[in-house]
């Protein structure tokens, strides 16, 4: 944590224009700073030490996941940016970086008012920009994350029954992921049921079931137990190989193929983004991609790097990404195949292990 508190010291200095303070109210930012898992607090971070701002529901807490880091305790009923401003100026701050993202403009204005002679900067990104390079820990309890999600899909899809509706299934995949091991879902699972698929964010219904269509798309992920998280996506057919079904499966793979292919170091997320949609092109289909093809991930689902939105970012080793090509027909559904892949010095490593040929599709009987 020392290292990752001097890293963004050194941002800081390079800039901060002349700020001799920075405030990180991220919750993921300040667990990665400190390993502090609680919320409702924030990190001041200056030249020569941190204080993380807090309350007395977490003083044993912060004890515990954080020795050594300062702490400033609130009194019952001070609100937080009362207790940032005390510190503030207990500690004789003149110019303060935040991140502009992560407060509020109520927030951002009790400081404003309670700091009257300190200026502030907003900040973008500077502490996510260090987490787009994961350490060796942070890799483990990612594959961690990835074999409990794979656990739990392994399982339920070994006992799905035609006539489970995608809500049901959805709470039975979550159970799995917790009695695997895992502290709960890397967020809401979806279950979408045919025509439901062609949704890229659906939300599992109660009337929908399996059965009703001839596939199932589920996109999943586990939350470890260090809060590092996984997230994949697959496709069960659960009637009919139709050949629009063989047909767009096959050109998504193909399209997934291609960009993993393409993952290595230095090169731009725009440009493993281009060769998915080429593919796509050629199939035809193009149009019918209509997200990013993927993203970081770890204490939080959808990190930096976005491979859509930031085309000119250079891929590094130990940046980990989803890979989700997928293709969208209102009215009939959807296909996407994501899988978890990590950058190496060498190219690239694919994280997950559930197969992803056409004929793992098929559901059990």
């Amino acid at each position: 944590m020392n290292r990752r508190r001097d890293a963004l010291r050194k941002i800081l200095r390079e800039e901060g224009q002349g700020a001799n303070g920075m405030l990180v109210v991220s919750v993921a930012n300040v667990t990665y700073l400190t390993g502090f898992t609680g919320d409702s607090s924030v990190l001041l971070v200056l030249p020569d030490r941190e204080v993380v701002i807090s309350d007395g529901r977490y003083t044993e807490q912060l004890a515990r996941e954080c020795a050594g880091v300062e702490c400033h305790i609130r009194p019952v009923g001070q609100p937080l940016y009362v207790g940032v401003a005390e510190v503030a100026n207990r500690l004789g701050l003149t110019s303060l970086a935040f991140e502009s993202a992560s407060i509020s403009v109520a927030d951002f204005q009790v400081l404003k008012d309670l700091l009257p002679t300190v200026e502030t900067q907003p900040t973008r990104s500077w502490v996510e920009r260090l987490r787009m390079v994961k350490d060796a820990g942070e890799l483990d309890q990612i594959r961690h994350a990835i074999q409990l999600a794979e656990t739990a899909f392994t399982e339920l899809r070994a006992g799905l029954k035609l006539g489970q509706t995608e809500k049901a299934l959805a709470d039975d995949l979550e159970f799995g992921m917790r009695r695997a091991g895992a502290s709960g879902s890397a967020f809401p699972p979806i279950l979408a049921v045919g025509a439901n698929a062609a949704l890229p964010h659906y939300r599992p219904g109660a009337t929908a079931r399996l059965g009703d269509a001839d596939f199932l798309l589920v996109d999943w992920g586990a939350t470890g137990p260090g809060g590092y998280r996984s997230d994949l996506t697959r496709m069960v057919v659960t009637g009919k190989f139709t050949d629009q079904f063989t047909r767009i499966y096959n050109a998504v793979l193909e399209a997934q193929t291609q960009a993993i292919s393409a993952i290595c170091p230095g090169r731009t997320a725009g440009e493993v983004n281009a060769r998915a949609r080429a593919s796509l092109s050629d199939a035809g289909l193009a149009e019918y991609f209509t997200h990013g093809l993927g993203h970081g991930f770890g204490l939080e689902i959808h990190e930096m790097p976005f491979m859509g939105r930031e085309p000119d970012v250079r891929l590094e080793p130990g940046m980990v990404l989803t890979v989700e090509p997928g293709v969208y027909l209102p009215g009939w559904g959807g296909i996407r195949i994501e899988d978890d892949v990590l950058i190496t010095s060498e190219g690239v490593e694919v994280l997950t292990s559930l197969p992803r040929d056409l004929a793992s599709t098929l559901r059990p009987v």
